[in-house]
């Protein structure tokens, strides 16, 4: 025996269907413009080009950032970057569910890594864990630095080489170590503005 369907239900089936499919759609290209960069376009010597790429994919780019080779993003449309920022070779930006944002004039060394995704370890079923990461102004991660989810860097802030922090680090002081702590301070009086012209980098 044919029951008649809610016309209602038909629509509200029918959207959430156009809603998947759209949502996949997506997916597929934000995993090919991502394939193209990390695999092709960061590796090449032009930064012109690459910054070209950049721009129209990430979710935001200040005025004079730079960037050099062999930088890789995960869902660039959720990493935002602030004015004169120098993002060195072999950087890793993980924005696959949360946003990374950075302020002006943040440095980042070479193979430092931002993460805004992990997993629980008290979980029995391996949830996934994670944050936004926010640095400050004048901030500086130095190299192969890692910055774990949910993570805030103050303004002026430094993270020392091949430190990991596993919590937010106040405005201008100095974190080292695994697990990152705090050694020392900066002066709060900061005024410097980055500049970097590259070429062939």
């Amino acid at each position: 025996m044919m029951t008649r369907q809610d016309p209602t239900t038909v629509q509200a089936n029918s959207n959430s269907g156009e809603s998947n499919a759209g949502s996949r759609a997506r997916l597929l290209a934000g995993s090919l413009l991502a394939y193209a960069f990390n695999a092709f376009v960061s590796a090449l010597p032009i930064h012109a080009f690459r910054h070209f790429y950049l721009r129209r994919w990430l979710g935001g780019i200040g005025a004079g950032t730079t960037f050099q080779m062999g930088c890789r993003f995960l869902n660039g449309r959720k990493v935002h970057f602030g004015e004169r920022n120098v993002i060195n070779a072999d950087c890793f930006f993980d924005g696959r569910c949360y946003e990374i944002r950075t302020g002006n004039d943040v440095s980042i060394g070479p193979e430092a890594s931002i993460l805004t995704l992990g997993h629980d370890p008290r979980s029995p079923d391996f949830a996934d864990r994670g944050g936004p990461v926010t640095i400050g102004d004048r901030a500086w991660i130095c190299y192969r630095a890692i910055i774990l989810p949910g993570i805030i860097i103050g303004e002026g802030a430094v993270v020392a080489a091949g430190a990991v922090v596993t919590k937010d680090v106040p405005p201008f002081t100095i974190v080292a170590g695994n697990p990152a702590m705090k050694i020392g301070c900066r002066p709060s009086d900061l005024r410097y503005h980055l500049h970097n012209v590259p070429f062939l980098r």
